[in-house]
């Protein structure tokens, strides 16, 4: 998936919105993409190295997913008790992938 169409599908969710907070953190070093919904990251990504994604994940399902795809690990700078890395280069298709980022808007969003 590219860039555009994994931004255009967060956007698509309904109440999200998107921000560069992290900023001010790594002095403009890393540009990171995050994304939300009713006041909470449900997914972000950095803009400049668009090789993965962190998400929200259930804890009771983080170690099937790890178990079942090379493409998920831990994320970047969250808890890994509550937050998977998924690298786009590996082995989990477009679909999984969506219906994981829809997973965590729905975990952010409160349902």
């Amino acid at each position: 998936m590219d860039i555009e169409s994994f931004r255009n599908y967060c956007l698509s969710l309904p109440g999200s919105s998107e921000k560069m907070p992290f900023e001010k953190f790594f002095r403009g070093k890393h540009s990171f993409l995050a994304f939300y919904v009713n006041g909470h990251m449900f997914c972000y990504f950095d803009i400049d190295k668009f090789d993965r994604c962190n998400i929200r994940c259930s804890p009771e399902m983080i170690a099937e997913l790890e178990a079942t795809y090379e493409a998920v690990g831990r994320p970047y700078n969250l808890s890994p008790e509550h937050w998977i890395g998924v690298r786009f280069d590996a082995d989990m298709s477009d679909d999984e992938l969506e219906r994981l980022v829809r997973q965590s808007y729905e975990m952010a969003r409160g349902k």
